[in-house]
């Protein structure tokens, strides 16, 4: 092997140090690796990606479920240079099609089920080299090959693409740099108790940053181990972290999980002794999920983040989860914010305004897009989209998405308000409000509501409750029932698409 290890290479020093610890169990396939393991794996594909001419700044692309490919591939590029595109495996060849262009990938590593797929992107996009995971792969990263130069890499250097989820227009490709990933490990590793004793179970998509760096790749950093689940089963997530042979000590997800596996029938027995942090982020969590955890001892932290700020931001110390429930918590160590109004000025205690900041751990910028860029940034700071506001202990609570909120007889709504308030009826599985057109108030809330089998709630006991808890213009106007919501990969509601479907289709039902 060549004698320098690049700067940043957290598995070259695990492997000089810890080569036989558990680093990664990959449970779809009932395996486990050692940071040895996952060193070679990584020499072997970035010999075998410098063998076909990938070279420093050529992006090679991945379409896979979980596994430890999104590592491989991630820590090649700390040898040789090159930098992953993460793909969303729930998206169109169509949508797929516009970001393979965008970004242009060398090559796309592909799993079996997306054979067709990659074929067609290869066609269309002149994709140089398609290689199979479930074909030639085991024995690529398996040969013991060795790169035959490494890459001064340094913080500035670009290391992934993240393409966002594209609430309007295309999706925007995030740079994340390798500077950013080390900080997130920064800020989030004290504050989430993050060690070399760490057992984190990961259910969001890998391509996601919030699977990929809450707290997967802060583990790696400490040393810990990942336990990886393929796709995200609420029964299957009890489980495991009820096994004491699994050890689980870390947990992250979004709301929508924490939320199927209370309502799962096992949540009242599972076993949740040796789970120290529960993390969740995302979207503002219901209060009703955050209670229904605290009942059974679990103090869920909320924190803020998004891709472009390599996720971590904002986060709640365990100890103030339950005096602060809510709040996303306190700037991180090495980042700032500010909470802005429309006109410009820097927020007053508990006002609501746009949620900015900045630092070490803010993307550069968008592939491709200087027009994207200059729009998101304003002297340095990075304005998020999101509501905010901070009381006057410090705390910041995210409002709602700016873009979500909307305007009923000239006031705001934030729907994530509204939806805490409906989530205290009984029988509801998931609640969501958007905001639809209205002739007398020009814009006006409709709540759109999952029920339990045998649940009955008809609109004007919603439109009752909510009038109890919320001044005139918060409450929704209409009521849909639907047999679920829809979401992304990640368990965000697509708030848009609800919206679409309200405004442009007749709904599923109406009371």
């Amino acid at each position: 092997m060549p004698s320098t290890i690049t700067a940043y290479d957290w598995l070259a020093h695990h492997n000089a140090h810890r080569p036989a610890k558990r680093a990664l169990v990959d449970l779809a396939r009932d395996r486990t690796l050692t940071y040895g393991d996952l060193h070679r794996r990584c020499d072997a594909l970035s010999a075998h990606l410098q063998r076909i001419g990938v070279g420093r700044g050529d992006r090679v692309a991945l379409l896979a479920h979980n596994g430890p490919e999104f590592f491989d591939l991630q820590f090649a590029g700390t040898r040789i240079g090159s930098i992953a595109v993460l793909l969303n495996w729930r998206l169109t060849v169509a949508e797929l099609d516009y970001i393979v262009n965008d970004c242009a990938p060398r090559v796309l590593i592909h799993s079996a089920e997306f054979d067709d797929t990659a074929a067609e992107l290869a066609t269309r996009c002149g994709i140089e080299h398609l290689i199979r995971l479930d074909g030639g792969y085991d024995a690529l990263v398996a040969s013991g090959e060795q790169p035959q130069r490494l890459e001064a890499m340094t913080h500035d250097d670009p290391s992934t693409i993240m393409y966002t989820s594209g609430t309007t227009g295309h999706p925007k490709g995030a740079i994340i740099t390798h500077g950013m990933t080390f900080w997130n490990t920064v800020n989030l590793g004290v504050p989430a108790r993050i060690t070399p004793d760490t057992v984190q179970l990961v259910v969001l998509p890998l391509f996601h940053t919030g699977g990929l760096n809450c707290y997967a790749n802060p583990v790696l950093h400490a040393g810990g181990c990942i336990v990886v689940a393929r796709t995200f089963d609420p029964g299957e997530a009890l489980a495991l972290i009820g096994d004491p042979d699994m050890g689980i000590t870390h947990f992250f997800a979004v709301p929508a999980p924490y939320q199927f596996m209370m309502q799962h029938p096992e949540f009242d027995t599972c076993d949740l002794s040796r789970l120290q942090v529960a993390g969740v982020g995302g979207a503002p969590c219901a209060l009703a999920i955050m209670e229904r955890w605290a009942e059974r001892g679990i103090e869920v932290a909320q924190g803020y983040g998004m891709t472009e700020t390599s996720p971590a931001s904002v986060f709640l110390d365990p100890a103030d989860a339950l005096r602060k429930i809510g709040s996303a918590g306190k700037p991180l160590l090495h980042t700032e914010v500010r909470i802005v109004t429309e006109d410009g000025r820097i927020a007053e205690v508990d006002e609501v305004g746009e949620l900015w900041t900045r630092g070490p751990n803010i993307t550069p910028g968008y592939w491709n897009r200087p027009d994207a860029t200059a729009d998101a940034f304003v002297d340095g700071w990075l304005r998020t989209g999101d509501a905010a506001r901070c009381d006057d202990e410090g705390y910041i609570y995210i409002v709602d998405r700016w873009k979500d909120m909307y305007i009923s007889g000239g006031e705001n709504v934030y729907p994530a308000e509204v939806e805490n308030v409906i989530y205290q009826l009984p029988g509801i599985v998931e609640a969501a409000v958007v905001g639809v057109p209205d002739d007398r108030w020009g814009e006006s809330g409709v709540a759109v509501v999952v029920l339990a089998e045998g649940a009955d709630l008809d609109r004007e006991s919603l439109i009752t409750h909510c009038a109890q808890h919320l001044a005139k213009f918060k409450v929704p106007a209409q009521m849909v029932v639907m047999d679920e919501l829809p979401r992304n990969a990640t368990g965000k509601v697509l708030k848009r698409e609800l919206r679409s479907q309200l405004v442009g289709d007749a709904p599923a039902h109406r009371d």
